[in-house]
């Protein structure tokens, strides 16, 4: 077997044993990196994400994001985005009402248009070019904002309850804009007509989507009931996902938001049009989360260690002024973007302030927007890696942020409820 030096020729076309070397050290380094990262208290997606930037051009060289790791990490996002789906809860939205919605808008809205406007008028960056790093700056991580207020026990509280109600329609929102910057970079251009049209399929697709995951899901209950070989269910609803991201491609929008669909569509706490699948068998439903969790767990991890093999930052000039000052402006506006959107709710100040800070991860949501946009040659490296680093600040450092607020204003929270 080839030794490591090897692996610095790697071309498009792989043997197979070779192959399986660089995929072993893909998924034990991601694991290792990602188990540091959880024991440092920050987001096992941090260490994915500095596994690819090690292996990678950035810094030891061993690998280089090939064609057969991106068609895996491409699998890793439609399955990310199913998983997204399938935790979405719209009942808590509702539930919550206007206060999430408004954190929601304002913390959507402001992140994009200031993005917007300072790469196209400060840094005289292209219209789609701006457009694409104010998406990426709307996004919000479910799953990190999740875990902290688990972790801090107020997932139940007032403050989480907003919060997860907000996180909900971020995605949500997160999820037409990017089916709308994808077809403003590979379709016809910017236009109203081609929003409109995008629009039209995404709302036509989510109408449509929980029709079809009824049908499956019928037909996976009785043949699980009968079959007499085990892993029929992740068979048959990993089918059900890659059948939505051709179609979602078929009716002009994103694969990925065939993953999301499809995740609405059979989550069990979603209610009519979404989740009428599986609303009346919420333990066949469960079962559909717990056996699903390791394939995604599997593959997701592929993916973002790809971000970090796609980063160089040996061809980035830290010399420039601009890495610096692009970055530190975006991670300002990525912090206020979402901070103000928690300062116009009608609550105690300690319950905004731990609202905002809660909606400040960008993870891995954030990370698609920028893979997308480097994947499309829509970033250039500087652009890209500035992205990434406003990325991994807003990930690592809102959740140090909340638990130390905790432990010094906690009581009030407390005292508030």
């Amino acid at each position: 077997m080839m030794g490591l030096s090897g692996l610095k020729t790697w071309g498009h076309d792989v043997e197979t044993h070779t192959f399986f070397l660089y995929l072993l050290i893909i998924l034990l380094t991601a694991r290792v990196l990602a188990e540091i990262a959880v024991r440092l208290k920050s987001p096992a997606v941090i260490g994915e994400l500095l596994a690819g930037v090690v292996l990678g051009p950035s810094l030891l060289g061993w690998l280089e994001p090939a064609q057969a790791i991106r068609l895996l990490a491409e699998i890793g996002i439609i399955l990310l985005l199913f998983g997204v789906g399938l935790e979405t809860d719209l009942k808590r939205l509702v539930r919550t009402g206007a206060k999430s919605v408004l954190v929601a808008l304002i913390g959507f809205v402001l992140p994009l248009l200031l993005g917007f406007a300072l790469s196209y008028w400060g840094f005289g960056l292209s219209l789609l070019v701006s457009l694409f790093v104010g998406g990426t700056l709307t996004a919000t991580s479910i799953g990190i904002t999740v875990r902290v207020l688990h972790d801090l026990k107020r997932q139940q509280a007032p403050e989480g309850q907003i919060v997860l109600g907000a996180a909900v329609l971020d995605d949500i929102l997160g999820v037409v804009l990017l089916a709308l910057l994808v077809e403003f970079s590979t379709g016809g251009g910017i236009s109203l007509v081609n929003a409109g049209k995008v629009l039209l399929f995404v709302g036509a697709f989510f109408l449509l989507a929980p029709l079809a995951a009824r049908l499956m899901s019928l037909v996976v209950k009785r043949f699980d009931a009968v079959s007499e070989i085990p892993g029929l269910i992740p068979t048959m609803i990993v089918s059900l996902v890659l059948f939505f991201a051709w179609l979602a491609n078929a009716v002009g929008a994103p694969e990925l938001l065939g993953g999301f669909a499809a995740g609405l569509a059979l989550s069990r706490r979603f209610f009519f049009p979404f989740g009428t699948a599986l609303h009346a068998d919420a333990g066949f439903a469960e079962r559909i989360e717990t056996q699903m969790q390791p394939i995604i767990q599997l593959f997701t991890p592929i993916f973002f260690v790809y971000v970090g093999l796609s980063l160089n930052f040996r061809d980035i000039d830290w010399g420039s002024p601009f890495i610096w000052l692009f970055s530190l402006s975006l991670f300002v506006i990525a912090v206020l973007g979402k901070l103000l959107g928690a300062l116009f709710i009608k609550e105690t100040w300690p319950i905004r302030w731990m609202v905002g800070m809660a909606m400040m991860p960008r993870g891995e949501v954030g990370l698609i927007f920028a893979e997308l946009g480097r994947a499309g040659g829509i970033f250039s490296n500087e652009i890209y890696a500035g992205l990434v680093i406003v990325i991994a600040l807003t990930t690592l450092l809102p959740p140090f942020f909340m638990k130390w607020y905790f432990e010094r204003y906690g009581r009030s929270l407390v005292d508030r409820y």
